[in-house]
């Protein structure tokens, strides 16, 4: 089940990125980030309400920190997408699975549990054919006037998996999977309309303004499916298994767009879902839990 919450969940982001590419020509990045975090915002709040869930919580610093990653992440990827070519931001921000088995074998080798090297070293090698996948689909490139931008595109990446790691920590300490999509929402919204009061804003009396709606709903639902599966999945598999959105995106291309898929971006296709269901496989038959992902 906590594989089919984050294939779910890049499925839910796919079609978003769909409706941001319908949107994008009429309002800028902090725009839509502070719309889809508003409208993320009455979703949750009602989905909460709903459940009888409290949007009170015990750890606000906790959501602080996520905020602060997520937000920056976000910031820092908008930036890679302006100043590099569009696969090599989307392949930088996807290191953020590479860089959540870094982690965790850091955080096991902390604890001086050498055996469990042994045991997930399958699985960081799984994770490794993953993100060789996306190379494949994507097939990155960098000038040498784009380093800096590729260091924050970089930069995204590494936050991306500290946010990820963070959502795993809510859900360990109780927090509800509503609680937490819903003060990221509040974060995005704050963090996007700050940006707006430094650039031109665009009206919402307008035909294509509906766009942002979808945008709003399908950000949530794929953060809700995305914490849920980070809460109760392995989050190596859950990070690999993030790397099925990139098949997403490309067949909606292929369908919507026109976009053409080279023989390589298959055989990166077929790699990418090969290495989700070994790491499931591998991680099914682990032991639960390793003390990097508890810890």
């Amino acid at each position: 089940m906590q594989a089919a919450w984050m294939i779910a969940a890049s499925l839910f982001f796919a079609l978003m990125s769909v409706c941001i590419k319908y949107a994008s020509p009429h309002f800028g990045p902090l725009e839509i980030v502070c719309y889809r975090g508003a409208i993320g915002i009455v979703f949750m709040w009602a989905l909460a309400r709903s459940r009888g869930v409290s949007l009170a919580t015990r750890v606000p610093m906790m959501h602080v920190w996520r905020n602060v990653v997520g937000v920056s992440a976000l910031v820092a990827w908008f930036y890679a997408i302006a100043h590099l070519p569009l696969a090599t931001a989307m392949t930088l921000n996807y290191m953020s699975g590479v860089w959540v088995a870094a982690f965790l074998i850091g955080g096991t080798l902390l604890l001086g549990r050498i055996a469990d090297i042994r045991r997930q070293g399958p699985l960081v090698m799984a994770v490794m054919a993953g993100f060789a996948g996306v190379v494949m689909m994507l097939r990155p490139t960098l000038e040498q006037n784009q380093l800096f931008a590729g260091l924050i595109g970089l930069l995204s990446g590494l936050m991306s998996a500290l946010a990820y790691i963070q959502v795993a920590a809510l859900g360990r300490v109780g927090e509800p999977e509503a609680r937490t999509v819903f003060y990221f929402s509040l974060g995005a919204t704050l963090a996007g309309g700050v940006g707006m009061q430094f650039f031109d804003r665009h009206p919402l009396n307008t035909p294509q303004a509906l766009w942002l709606l979808p945008v709003g709903l399908l950000a949530a639902l794929g953060q809700l499916c995305m914490t849920r599966a980070y809460t109760r999945g392995a989050t190596m598999v859950v990070a690999n298994l993030q790397y099925s959105g990139i098949i997403f995106a490309a067949l909606f291309g292929l369908v919507l767009f026109g976009d053409q898929i080279p023989l390589i971006g298959w055989l990166g296709m077929a790699t990418i879902i090969a290495s989700g269901m070994t790491a499931t496989f591998l991680r099914a038959r682990a032991l639960p839990n390793p003390p990097a992902e508890s810890h």
